[in-house]
């Protein structure tokens, strides 16, 4: 006889007495445990080749950038020299991986067959999240005190820079309005960039504090936003900037991730777990199930064509620094 194993997850900060009820439904299963020996401190954002099935892994607090082979199961490269690398992407259209470092500013492009640097874009200072526009050929970069800036992919070169009210977290870009929403946490609010204008059109004050990553279901015109202070995750209407739903999360998330083919959110909490919901409607998220990871491991990339949640778990006292590989069951 099959039982469900039910818990509780009351985040340190409850809205009233709001609990969340979690049922085991092993939605992902752990298939792989790729360590990453040589790597210390913390780890931000990590990259897909699909063409070679490689991740490259941003390992801030070791200055490398870490290049997984998912086949093989094991580092394959380290490419060394980085100033706090953070953002990181692949462009298949030239083959290369950009490089945002935290220390310099200094947005770094690499051959990604040689891991040779082909060049180098400055800007003022914490260069942060990344994202691509393939069908315009722009990367938009996060840096500084308060800016988003564009470089032509193409050219490698910087374009524009639109100033924001504090430093950049996570962003979104929502292709069909052609807008950009900005989570700002020192500002404690979210700003819409019109990139008809490249300008700062609309701002969506926050009351709770500290909101890092984001995600977008662009097709149900719902923005997903967590806190981390208290742990909290609110989902926006991205037509009229009003909350439609609040759910509880675990401590310290950095990444957030929706997939539209089993309407699900996950979420990569430094707390040591992955929370899951499910959007029943646009309106309505479920808790589905809460599955232990490891403490710190906050920063994670979840990859639709293989059904798989690559989760970044930093060296701890007991263990070497890993990449854990999650299936979609």
């Amino acid at each position: 006889m099959k039982q469900l194993l039910f818990f509780t997850l009351i985040a340190g900060c409850c809205l009233g007495n709001s609990v969340q009820t979690y049922s085991q439904k092993n939605t992902l299963e752990l298939v792989a445990t790729i360590p990453m020996p040589n790597v210390t401190g913390r780890i931000d954002h990590l990259a897909f080749d699909s063409k070679r099935h490689l991740v490259f892994v941003a390992a801030l607090g070791n200055n490398t950038v870490e290049v997984a082979d998912l086949k093989e199961k094991k580092v394959i490269h380290t490419i060394k020299d980085l100033d706090k690398p953070q953002g990181i992407l692949f462009m298949p259209e030239n083959n290369t991986v950009f490089v945002a470092n935290g220390d310099t500013g200094e947005c770094d492009i690499f051959d990604a067959a040689t891991f040779q640097k082909v060049s180098s874009v400055k800007l003022s200072g914490d260069a942060d999240n990344v994202r691509l526009n393939s069908a315009e050929k722009k990367i938009y970069v996060g840096y500084g005190d308060g800016g988003i800036a564009i470089i032509d992919a193409t050219r490698q070169k910087l374009v524009l820079e639109i100033k924001l009210s504090g430093h950049p977290e996570s962003f979104q870009m929502d292709k069909a309005s052609k807008k950009i929403f900005v989570n700002v946490p020192d500002a404690r609010q979210i700003e819409i960039i019109d990139l008809k204008t490249n300008s700062v059109t609309g701002t969506w004050k926050m009351t709770e504090a500290k909101n890092y990553p984001m995600a977008l279901d662009e097709n149900n015109h719902r923005l997903f936003v967590g806190f981390r202070q208290p742990p909290k995750l609110l989902i926006f209407d991205t037509e009229s900037g009003k909350t439609v739903s609040s759910q509880n999360i675990d401590g310290d998330v950095d990444d957030i991730f929706y997939d539209p083919a089993t309407r699900q959110l996950y979420l990569s909490c430094g707390s040591g777990h992955i929370d899951i919901f499910k959007q029943e409607n646009s309106n309505t998220y479920l808790a589905e199930e809460k599955i232990v990871s490891r403490a710190g491991a906050r920063t994670s990339l979840f990859i639709p064509e293989l059904d798989q949640l690559i989760v970044a778990a930093p060296a701890s006292a007991n263990s070497e620094a890993a990449l854990l590989v999650y299936k979609l069951k």
